[in-house]
C-alpha cells in the first residue's frame, strides 16, 4: 500500500540571494562569505503562516509568506517550498504591493511552448522538481522595489493514506531567521470521530512545548496551534538565529466502531474501509536479491541486515524462500519451506553468506521465484487459505539474459497470471525506475525506491512492515446496480493490517434517500462480507459542520483519486488505451484546477494574458526535470538539474542521455601538454579549452598511461573576460584587469551577467546570467604520493543559452542525438559486456562500464553507468580527436 506519510513540506524563505541590477563596470563585486548566519540586507520576512484543512483525511494546505524590501534599493527575495510529492499544486499566487499576479493550470505542451518563446527572448526559468525521497522542491523569486511588499501563496491538496494504522502530517520547518508572526494551524474535521492526536517537533523546547504548541480533539474535531513568539524562536537568549529547524509532525487516526464508513455530499460518496482484529492470513514470500557486482559494499551489507530483521518477525505459519541472481541465479531450498524456528535459524545463515558477484539477470531470477510459487500451490505444499507474494530488490539494471523491459514485461506477466503481487525495490538511482515500477503495476504491485543512506536497511525493513500482516486477499467493493458511476478502483488483491482502502464515485440519483455498500473478501478463516447501509438525511446531519470543511471536498477527493489512478494506469498502458487515459487524466486536471504529470501552472499579469510564465510543473521518477518559463517581470528559478556534460579522471568524457535514462563515455588519449578544445560557441562567444597532465611517473605507452586536466581556460569573448583554472589558483581577467584567487578561499565574484563561486578546496561555479552554468571540481591527492598529481573535472550544469553552433568534444553533443544499443553480449569479464551501437551512421562496438559523478562529491562520487566508446571516441565525435588540439587555452 502506498505509504500515509503527508511526507514533508520545507518552508524555507531565502531572503536577498542577489542584489537586482549590477552596473556593467571592469571593477569586481566582491563578497567573502560570512560564517554567520542572518545578515541584515534589507529583506524582512514578517510573517509566515501554514494554514491545514484535513476533512475526511484530504488535506488542503495554504502556505503563505510576506516580505517587506527596507533596504533603499531593489533586492531579490526568493519563496522556496518542498510538498509531497504525492501532492497536486492547485494554486499560486503572487501579490506585489497590491498588485496580484494570479495562477492558472494549463496543457503541458502550451506551457512548453511559451517556454521556448521566452528563452528566445532571453527570459528567465524555473521549475518544481524532485528533491527528496517523498518530496519536490517549489521555488520562486522576486525583484521587490524598494519599500515594497510582497506576499507569496501557495496551495496544494493531497490525500492522507493510512500506513501503519495512523494518518500522518509531516512538515520540515525551516523559515533561515525569526520571523516576527509564525504560525502553524491545522483543523481536522473527521465524521467517523478522532480516537487519537498527538504533535511533535524535533526542535520543540519545554518553553515551546509549554506555551507556543497546544493540540486538542473532541468527537470529530481535533486541533493543532504552533506560535512561537519571537523570543521563543531564538536559539539562544541573545541570539539572532532561528531555533525553528526540524521535523513538525501531526499525527491522528480515527474511531474503528465500524469497519467501513460511507460519506455522501452533493452526488459524490467516498467509501473508507479498515476492519480491525481479524487474523492475519499466512504468507508465501519469495525474496529475489540482486546479488551483482554493483551491490558490493555498504548496500550489501544494509539488505542482509535487513533481510536478518525481517526473518525475526516472519510468523511461523509463513512459507519462503531467497532467489539470488547475478549472472546466474541460485536459491536457498528448491521448494518453499515453512518458517519454523529450525529454518529460520538456518536461513540466517544463508542469509549472513551471501556475495556479490557478476552481472544483472532480472529475467530469470523473477521467474525462477515465480514458478516457485506457483509450484507450492500446485502441488498443495502451502495453506489453501494463505497468499503469495513477490519481493525483487534491484540496484541496476538487466545487462544478461533476457535485457528487453518489454520482453522480461510480458515474461513476468504471463506467469504470474494476475494470481499474486510483485514489489520491486530499486536500491539507489543507477536503475530504470519507470521499468520496475511498471513491471510491479502490472502485476497488482507497487514499486518502492530504497535511497542509499545510512537507513537503507531500515527502509527495506519498513516496506516489509507494510505487507507483513495481510488481513483479506481478493477484495471487492460493490455498491448497488445501476446506482454509480465514475467509481475510482474496487478491486485489490491484499488489505494489509493498518491500512485502508479508499472508493469514491458519483451517484446516479444524488436524491436517493438509502446507500448500500459490501465489501467481500477471503480471510483466513472464512470469506468475510461487510455492509454498510447509509441515511442520507442522517449523513446530512453529521456533515454540517462548515467550518471545518472546505468546498466541495469529498467531489474534489474523488477528481484527485480519479486522476492519480489513471495516471498509474498510463505508465502499463500501451497505444490508444495510453492515449485515452491520458486525455481523461487531462480533462479532469484542468478541470479541478490540478497540476498533474501533465499540466503546468501560468502565472498572469493582471489584464496581460499574453504575458505569461508555467510557473509550476510536476516532475515523474525519470533522469531529468522539465524547466518551465517565467517573464521578465517575475524573476523565476531553480537549481539546475544534474550534469549532462562533464570530463573528469582519466579524461573520461560522459555525455548523458536523459530520454533514454543512459550515458555514453569515451577517453581521450594524448601526451600531457595537449590542449583540447572542449566548447566553442561563435554566436554568444564561449570557449572552455583544457590542457591534459600526466601522473609524476606515468608510462610512455598510451594505453596504459594515466592522464588527467591540470589547466582550464574558460572565456567569453564578447564579454572581454577569461578565467585560468588551475590545481593551485584561479586566475580572472575582466578586460585588462585581474584578479587572482587561491583554492583555499572562500569567494563570491559578481559583475552585471556574471557570477564566479569558489567553494573552498572543492568546487568552483561559473554562471553567465541565466542558461549557462559550468563547474570546475578540484581533485587532490596526497602532496607526496609517489604516483599522482592534483587534477580538475569539468561539468556543464546549464546550457541552454547556447547557440546550435556550439562544437567541441562536449559542445558537439548539445544538441539532440540519438543511438541504439544491440546485441549486448558478455565478453571475458563478466561485468563488462559488449554490445553493437548505431549513432550518427555509424556502427561501433561498445562495452558496458561505469564512471564517476564528482560535483558532488570529491572523494567518492556518484557511480553512473555508460556505454564505452573505444578509439578515442572514433565514429562518436565529429571527425577525429586531433582535430580538437589547439595551441593555448585561450
Amino acid at each position: 500500500m502506498a505509504s500515509a506519510r503527508w511526507s514533508g513540506l520545507i518552508l524555507a524563505l531565502l531572503s536577498s540571494l542577489v542584489a537586482f541590477g549590477y552596473p556593467r563596470s571592469p571593477s569586481w563585486t566582491l563578497e567573502k562569505r560570512s560564517l554567520l548566519e542572518g545578515k541584515d540586507d534589507g529583506i524582512e520576512v514578517y510573517s509566515t503562516t501554514i494554514s491545514c484543512k484535513v476533512t475526511s483525511r484530504f488535506a488542503h494546505n495554504v502556505v503563505t509568506t510576506r516580505a517587506v524590501n527596507r533596504a533603499d534599493t531593489a533586492k531579490e527575495v526568493s519563496f522556496d517550498v518542498e510538498l509531497p510529492k504525492t501532492a497536486f499544486i492547485t494554486n499560486f499566487t503572487l501579490t506585489i504591493d497590491g498588485v496580484t499576479y494570479p495562477g492558472n493550470v494549463k496543457e503541458k505542451e502550451v506551457a512548453k511552448k511559451q517556454y521556448e518563446k521566452a528563452v528566445s527572448q532571453g527570459k528567465t526559468a524555473g521549475l518544481v522538481k524532485a528533491s527528496g525521497r517523498k518530496l519536490e522542491k517549489f521555488t520562486v523569486s522576486v525583484n521587490v522595489a524598494a519599500g515594497s511588499k510582497v506576499t507569496f501563496e501557495l496551495t496544494y491538496e493531497e490525500l492522507l493514506k493510512r500506513n501503519k494504522g495512523r494518518y500522518e502530517m509531516y512538515l520540515k520547518i525551516q523559515p533561515k531567521q525569526l520571523v516576527k508572526h509564525f504560525e502553524i494551524e491545522a483543523d481536522i474535521f473527521e465524521p467517523q470521530g478522532i480516537s487519537m492526536l498527538d504533535a511533535e517537533a524535533s526542535f520543540i523546547t519545554n518553553d515551546l512545548l509549554g506555551s507556543a504548541l497546544t493540540q486538542s480533539f473532541s468527537g470529530k474535531k481535533g486541533h493543532v496551534s504552533f506560535k512561537p513568539s519571537l523570543d521563543q524562536q531564538r536559539s539562544c537568549p541573545t541570539c539572532t538565529d532561528s531555533l525553528l529547524d526540524g521535523d513538525f509532525t501531526i499525527t491522528y487516526d480515527v474511531n474503528r466502531e465500524s469497519p467501513a464508513n460511507v460519506q455522501v455530499v452533493n452526488g459524490y460518496f467516498v467509501h473508507f474501509f479498515a476492519p480491525q482484529g481479524l487474523p492475519v492470513v499466512p504468507k508465501n514470500v519469495v525474496f529475489v536479491i540482486d546479488v551483482s557486482g554493483s551491490m558490493q559494499g555498504r548496500k550489501m551489507e544494509q539488505t542482509k541486515d535487513a533481510l536478518l530483521k525481517i526473518l525475526e518477525d516472519m510468523s511461523e505459519e509463513d512459507y519462503l524462500n531467497f532467489i539470488l541472481f547475478s549472472g546466474d541465479v541460485t536459491t536457498w531450498k528448491d521448494n518453499l519451506v515453512q518458517a519454523t524456528p529450525e529454518n529460520i535459524e538456518e536461513a540466517r545463515m544463508f542469509v549472513r553468506n551471501i556475495r556479490d558477484q557478476g552481472m544483472t539477470n532480472i529475467n530469470d531470477g523473477l521467474l525462477r521465484g515465480i514458478s516457485m510459487l506457483n509450484k507450492a500451490r500446485e502441488e498443495n505444499r502451502v495453506p489453501e487459505r494463505s497468499t503469495s507474494i513477490v519481493i525483487m530488490l534491484t540496484d541496476g539494471d538487466a545487462n544478461v539474459g533476457e535485457s528487453r523491459p518489454q520482453k522480461i514485461q510480458e515474461n513476468v506477466r504471463n506467469a504470474i497470471g494476475g494470481k499474486f503481487p510483485l514489489y520491486n525495490l530499486g536500491f539507489g538511482n543507477n536503475l530504470n525506475y519507470n521499468f520496475l515500477e511498471s513491471l510491479a503495476l502490472e502485476n497488482h504491485g507497487l514499486a518502492r525506491r530504497i535511497y542509499e543512506d545510512s537507513d537503507a536497511n531500515l527502509q527495506l525493513q519498513g516496506f516489509y512492515e507494510e505487507v507483513a500482516n495481510p488481513l483479506l486477499t481478493e477484495v471487492e467493493v460493490e455498491y448497488p446496480q445501476n446506482a454509480i458511476l465514475d467509481l475510482t478502483q474496487n478491486t485489490y488483491q491484499h488489505f494489509y493490517d493498518g491500512s485502508e482502502i479508499v472508493v469514491a464515485g458519483r451517484l446516479v440519483d444524488k436524491d436517493m434517500n438509502n446507500f448500500k455498500a459490501d465489501v467481500k473478501g477471503h480471510g483466513a478463516i472464512n470469506d468475510i462480507t461487510f455492509t454498510e447501509e447509509v441515511d442520507m438525511k442522517e449523513m446530512e446531519k453529521a456533515l454540517q459542520e462548515q467550518d471545518y470543511i472546505f468546498g466541495d471536498y469529498i467531489e474534489r477527493l474523488w477528481a484527485y483519486l480519479t486522476i492519480e489512478q489513471l495516471l498509474e494506469k498510463c505508465k502499463k498502458a500501451h497505444g490508444d488505451e495510453k492515449e485515452n487515459l491520458t486525455a481523461q487524466a487531462l480533462d479532469l486536471s484542468l478541470k479541478y484546477h490540478f497540476v498533474t504529470p501533465l499540466t503546468s501552472m501560468v502565472v498572469t499579469k493582471p489584464e496581460d494574458n499574453e504575458n505569461q510564465m508555467a510557473l509550476a510543473d510536476k516532475p515523474g521518477e525519470g533522469p531529468a526535470d522539465t524547466v518551465i518559463p517565467s517573464t521578465a517581470h517575475l524573476n523565476i528559478y531553480q537549481a539546475p538539474p544534474p550534469p549532462s556534460y562533464y570530463v573528469d579522471g582519466d579524461p573520461h568524457f560522459i555525455i548523458q542521455i536523459p530520454e533514454k535514462d543512459d550515458a555514453i563515455c569515451f577517453n581521450i588519449d594524448e601526451d600531457p601538454g595537449t590542449v583540447l578544445r572542449l566548447i566553442q560557441d561563435p554566436i554568444t562567444g564561449f570557449t572552455v579549452n583544457g590542457q591534459i597532465i600526466g601522473d609524476k611517473k606515468g608510462s610512455s605507452n598510451s594505453e596504459t598511461r594515466k592522464t588527467y586536466f591540470g589547466k582550464l581556460g574558460i572565456a567569453n569573448a564578447q564579454m572581454d573576460f577569461r578565467i585560468e583554472v588551475t590545481t593551485e589558483k584561479i586566475t580572472l581577467w575582466n578586460g585588462a584587469v585581474q584578479s587572482t584567487f587561491s583554492w583555499l578561499d572562500t569567494v563570491t565574484v559578481t559583475q552585471d551577467g556574471l557570477s564566479v563561486v569558489i567553494n573552498r578546496k572543492k568546487n568552483m561555479v561559473v554562471s553567465f546570467g541565466d542558461g549557462v552554468t559550468f563547474v570546475v571540481v578540484l581533485h587532490q591527492v596526497w602532496k607526496k604520493h609517489p604516483v599522482h598529481l592534483d587534477f580538475l573535472g569539468f561539468y556543464v550544469v546549464d546550457s541552454h543559452r547556447m547557440s546550435s553552433q556550439t562544437h567541441g568534444l562536449l559542445g558537439q553533443f548539445f544538441h539532440p542525438f540519438d543511438f541504439k544499443v544491440s546485441d549486448i553480449h558478455p565478453d571475458s569479464d563478466p561485468t563488462k559486456p559488449h554490445a553493437t551501437m548505431v549513432v550518427k551512421n555509424h556502427q561501433l562496438t561498445v562495452t558496458r562500464g561505469s564512471q564517476r559523478d564528482y560535483r558532488k562529491d570529491a572523494n567518492n562520487g556518484t557511480k553512473v553507468a555508460c556505454w564505452f566508446v573505444h578509439n578515442n571516441g572514433q565514429g562518436l565525435i565529429d571527425g577525429v580527436h586531433s582535430d580538437y588540439i589547439v595551441s593555448n587555452l585561450f
